[in-house]
């Protein structure tokens, strides 16, 4: 479909944060010669977040109203489309747009969500019925009393019209951050943005309820907002405990149709026997998986980091470590997947996981990631890091080392020891896997696991690598072929820990609209350099055309010197030794 025939319409008060979010969004519209319509609304007095919100209805059936033969989508003001996909823009359905939470088709049902669709993007043809839906909500919001947002009324014009109606739900894929990245999978187009506010109406506006709830999802929507409601210290409190007796776990892990039970029983008996070490009942289960069933992108993906589990909790040994470390998503990230690789190295045991978010119930090693607001008071911590330092960290935990000095504050400020021993264990991967240098005349580019489906331009002398990974195999194959590049641009920190502990010349980034898809403030990355001796950083932001970005200018070339790298070591050796 030609752009001409497409109107995105949107709009924003005058506030600093949605006027910028306007302009942003008018620039990005214009850059993909897209028609717009952008408009500055006033916030009356006494009015709130809820009241501009329903303001989207009305506005929409105007802008329909409007452009009676192109196809109107609205999108919230601080959203961004990256392109423009055909089969999004050329749908010949009634309505077209994203089911309500992003989720996939495995995921439908007024079961499981108390609205169909996501308010955030909404595609309306040119079709009568198409039209009058949204007129039908223009209506129901006109004369309507009862305190409540746009997609209030949305839902209600689609469930009166939805019987007669078609409509196409776009993949979670096409949502930067979401779904499961594969061979073959659709880019990205589209990046939502949160202003925040949803979360502090929850309750104050007029909701429609899901048929079925459960239990575990009752106690997570209170837990959430008795957290919401308590002041910040407290509130971090509250998180230290849950994370330390395994209620996050219980609360956060999904659910499963009645139709898919036995299916997701056989694949998670296969991950469970890989876990706990049992090679021949794994090969059994999965053999049995695969003979029954054609595994989707998600089950493949488990069964690849089940055979990683093997590699450390099949060792010939009678003797194994507990080691927490952030195993998806599945088949794994390359840095979170250096912990396990860097511990069992350092020990003939097998090393057998611990869930981070589960209740632990012997002592265990926790190393290398950002996840020491999972320290439990029975971790033995070595080189662990934080990605923001709003958190209560367990202050009777055993502390050998951390990540840096900024974690190490957090360890003090929470009640606990003063730890000096600093480094994040993944500068230990050159001495694991030692690797002449060379140079091929290329430039190596590494994305983040969420910067995956960016839609991006890459000069000619660029070739890219992914970090879906966590056997050991190609944990090595790819440090071996990082060698062989003249530098590696990267956006993610263990790729760049990974450069150092080397000495490849490397470019830490980030990308501009993006700048908020990596978890955490930032911290991480001073807190690694400060830990490993350098002075403070942080990524270059750049833009997404990265033949444009001089990358002489931020390239850097260091060498994690012997003495941290046996400083590093003998962290591990001595955690290893209290288990």
């Amino acid at each position: 479909m030609s752009n001409s025939k497409i109107v995105v319409c949107s709009f924003y008060t005058a506030d600093d944060y949605y006027r910028a979010h306007g302009e942003r969004l008018a620039k990005n519209l214009e850059e993909l010669g897209v028609e717009y319509v952008l408009r500055e609304i006033e916030k009356k007095e006494g009015e709130d977040w809820a009241d501009i919100c329903r303001k989207k209805v009305p506005f929409l059936a105007e802008v329909c109203e409007m452009h009676p033969d192109k196809k109107v989508f609205w999108m919230d003001v601080d959203c961004l489309l990256l392109s423009i996909p055909d089969y999004v823009f050329d749908s010949t359905a009634d309505i077209v747009g994203f089911q309500r939470g992003y989720s996939s088709p495995r995921a439908i049902g007024y079961d499981r969500r108390a609205r169909f669709w996501e308010p955030s993007f909404w595609g309306v043809n040119t079709t009568p019925l198409a039209r009058k839906m949204i007129a039908d909500a223009a209506a129901i919001e006109k004369i309507s009393e009862v305190k409540a947002t746009d997609d209030y009324f949305m839902e209600e014009a689609w469930r009166a019209n939805c019987d007669n109606m078609t409509f196409q739900m776009i993949p979670s894929n096409a949502v930067v951050g979401m779904g499961t990245a594969g061979e073959g999978s659709r880019p990205a187009f589209f990046k939502f943005g949160s202003s925040g506010n949803v979360a502090d109406f929850k309750g104050k506006v007029e909701q429609h309820t899901a048929n079925a709830g459960g239990l575990k999802r009752r106690a997570l929507v209170f837990a959430k907002k008795l957290e919401r409601k308590l002041p910040a210290k407290l509130s971090g409190q509250l998180r230290l405990i849950a994370d330390t007796v395994g209620i996050t776990g219980i609360l956060t892990a999904g659910r499963s149709t009645p139709e898919t039970a036995a299916r997701k029983k056989l694949l998670y008996a296969a991950l469970d026997y890989a876990q706990k070490g049992d090679s021949a009942r794994f090969q059994t289960a999965s053999a049995d998986f695969e003979e029954k069933y054609l595994p989707a992108q998600t089950e493949t993906n488990i069964i690849s980091a089940a055979k990683s589990f093997l590699v450390y909790s099949g060792k010939p040994s009678n003797e194994s470590i507990p080691l927490a470390w952030w195993s998806i998503p599945f088949p794994g990230n390359f840095g979170d997947w250096l912990s396990p690789l860097i511990v069992s190295h350092y020990t003939d045991k097998k090393v057998m996981f611990q869930s981070p978010v589960k209740l632990a119930t012997k002592e265990h090693m926790i190393g290398l990631g950002s996840i020491g607001r999972f320290i439990k008071p029975n971790s033995v911590v070595v080189g662990t890091g934080i990605s923001n330092d709003d958190l209560t960290l367990a202050k009777t935990a055993k502390y050998i080392s951390v990540r840096g000095p900024v974690t190490a504050r957090v360890v003090r400020e929470s009640g606990g020891p003063v730890v000096e021993s600093f480094g994040d264990p993944g500068v230990l991967i050159s001495r694991i896997f030692p690797q002449e240098r060379s140079s091929n005349g290329r430039i190596a580019l590494v994305r983040h696991f969420k910067h995956k489906p960016i839609p991006m331009a890459i000069p000619e002398n660029m070739d890219e690598f992914d970090v879906f990974m966590s056997h050991s195999d190609d944990i090595e194959l790819l440090v071996e072929n990082l060698n062989k590049y003249d530098r590696v641009v990267t956006s993610a920190m263990h790729i760049f820990i990974t450069c150092q502990s080397y000495g490849i010349p490397c470019a830490l980034i980030t990308f501009e609209g993006f700048e908020d898809a990596v978890h955490g403030n930032g911290i991480k990355y001073g807190d690694y350099a400060q830990g490993v001796g350098l002075e403070s950083i942080n990524p270059h932001l750049v833009g997404l055309d990265l033949s444009k970005v001089d990358l002489d200018n931020i390239t850097t070339e260091y060498k994690i010197s012997e003495e941290k790298l046996n400083e590093v070591e003998q962290a591990i050796r001595d955690g290893l030794s209290y288990l």
